[in-house]
């Protein structure tokens, strides 16, 4: 995407009330660790560990779904060099990335965001994950239903 054109795209999709708009426009101050034209990164003020990070696009959409797969791919373009920097700096040797959909899915902000969360022993994401079992029938089906809408019967 062309400068000229991501610029315009981000003034066009933009919401006032955003705080994290509000962030990408410089309007509320944050602790910036990474820029370019269409992504901002930046420390979470209310971290779960020293060193939990936001990626956000600069251009506004609340869900992952909505985003253009472009502005998604420049997202998670700089996480691998954040989360090691962050891994490096911090002296975790784990972390996570997160990122949340909807307010069931515990989305607080609704602007896109990626979480990346160093993990140590003092601190991090704790985590409970009781995993179903997905059944032949229900995965044949769902696969079917999925691939379909991707246009990939």
């Amino acid at each position: 995407m062309r400068k000229d054109r991501a610029m315009g795209e981000q003034q066009q999709r933009r919401d006032a009330d955003c705080i994290f708009c509000r962030i990408a426009a410089g309007e509320i101050p944050c602790h910036r660790v990474y820029e370019d034209d269409e992504v901002l990164a930046f420390l979470d003020v209310g971290p779960l560990s020293a060193g939990h990070a936001l990626i956000i696009p600069k251009a506004h959409y609340a869900t992952l779904d909505e985003m253009p797969g472009e502005l998604a791919a420049a997202c998670m373009k700089i996480a691998p060099r954040l989360a090691g920097a962050i891994r490096d700096v911090t002296g975790t040797s784990a972390y996570n990335v997160l990122q949340n959909n909807g307010e069931l899915a515990h989305q607080a902000v609704k602007h896109v965001h990626f979480h990346i969360i160093p993990k140590s022993a003092d601190g991090g994401l704790d985590l409970t994950w009781d995993a179903g079992q997905l059944g032949d029938e229900m995965g044949r089906d769902l696969r079917t239903k999925i691939a379909g809408r991707l246009g990939r019967a």
